[in-house]
């Protein structure tokens, strides 16, 4: 018997989509010059059911990125058993799901303020405590979170003051400008601090984004599909 909203999971469909995302991806990074491992694919699967995700990591998925805490929470204590994945968060994060999140994912992508940083810092010794990116707002985009390009030097230090690891840095270029520049300058304040994570392209433009030096896509739509209206 299939249960509610597994009708509709084509595995050859989400094979397909998979395979051009990942076709995508090779030449990319030829394109470039660099190997195809340097760039990891992070399936986007929020607000996506767990059968469509068992479905893209029966293909060999094993990189995801989820936007709500207590829905990753809730949909992945299952979904991971037995399997060796790695879980991002890539939406925001409010200091009082901090402790949450610590236990439920392996990497942070959204470092994004000061009271965050000192919250996260209270927790740095939890057995797996994840690896950290920050949120650089590269658009200066008033509705978006994230650290200003021109204050990242004093936020990167005031994080490894309270004993924070940085590992790595991410950002969304602003929708009505092309994505370029802002990809050119993620990469360039990555190098400035000597950081291997540089998270940065979604399904529009992740082509560019490895052309700029990123190391992990974030794909959602080319590979789940639209997302449904409310």
């Amino acid at each position: 018997m299939q249960h509610p909203g597994t009708e509709k999971i084509d595995p050859q469909l989400c094979e397909t989509r998979l395979q051009n995302v990942q076709a995508e991806i090779e030449a990319a990074t030829i394109a470039a010059g660099r190997a195809a491992s340097e760039v990891t694919l992070l399936a986007i699967s929020k607000t996506k059911p767990a059968a469509l995700i068992e479905a893209f990591m029966d293909l060999g998925v094993r990189h995801f990125g989820e936007n709500r805490v207590q829905e990753a929470a809730e949909k992945w204590s299952a979904l991971r058993a037995n399997r060796e994945i790695e879980l991002h968060l890539v939406g925001p994060l409010q200091t009082n799901k901090v402790k949450q999140a610590v236990a439920v994912f392996d990497v942070i992508q959204t470092l994004d303020r000061e009271k965050l940083a000192r919250v996260l810092a209270q927790h740095k010794d939890a057995p797996g405590f994840p690896k950290l990116y920050i949120q650089v707002n590269s658009g200066a985009e008033p509705q978006k979170s994230g650290i200003l390009p021109q204050d990242l030097t004093e936020f990167y230090a005031f994080c490894t003051q309270l004993g924070l690891t940085i590992d790595g840095v991410m950002s969304i270029p602003p929708v009505d400008a092309p994505a370029e520049p802002h990809f050119k300058l993620l990469a360039e304040r990555a190098a400035h601090f000597g950081l291997s994570n540089v998270s940065m392209g979604m399904s529009n433009d992740f082509a560019s984004a490895i052309a700029c030096g990123a190391t992990h896509v974030r794909v959602g739509t080319a590979l789940f599909g639209a997302r449904e209206s409310k």
